[in-house]
């Protein structure tokens, strides 16, 4: 058989890099172009705020203080408390009237954490929950409008 005889002169063809300096060159101008947008505010504008302009004045209210409760978790809890320290924010002309009824507040509280299964108090969101149910329970009380919020300064498991 007689062998066919490829020529060794011949190099191979080299690939062009201009198709990839062509893609890195665009990729600069683009990301260049969209940081200048960005930047100066052609996509999506900051709020824009002068330097003489007045901070809005803050709500009326004020914060009552809760004083703090200590309950027993579950019913064979060998040692086991919760102590729960809170204060409530109150639209401002209702601190004297939430000050009053802070005795039914605190036994709303007692009696409701008392009650949550032991289990409850090592899931992440049991104190977001508990705090939901204590507000809606505090508001019940004292009537609609007067309790905004209730914050939780202390929660403590021993």
């Amino acid at each position: 058989m007689a062998e066919i005889e490829q020529p060794q002169d011949v190099a191979p063809k080299k690939k062009s890099k201009l198709p990839v300096l062509i893609g890195l060159l665009l990729a600069l101008l683009l990301g260049g172009g969209g940081f200048y947008a960005t930047w100066s505010g052609l996509i999506l504008p900051g709020s824009e705020t002068s330097e003489g302009a007045e901070p809005s004045p803050l709500p009326d209210i004020g914060f009552v203080p809760v004083e703090s409760v200590i309950v027993s978790i579950g019913p064979s809890a060998l040692g086991k408390h919760l102590r729960f320290t809170s204060q409530l924010e109150v639209a401002g002309g209702h601190l004297d009237e939430v000050t009053t009824l802070l005795p039914r507040i605190v036994d709303v509280m007692n009696g409701y954490l008392r009650a949550i299964d032991p289990a409850e108090f090592e899931e992440q969101a049991a104190l977001v929950r508990m705090r939901a149910q204590l507000l809606r329970r505090i508001q019940i009380v004292t009537g609609d409008g007067r309790v905004r919020d209730l914050l939780v300064t202390e929660f403590v498991l021993n």
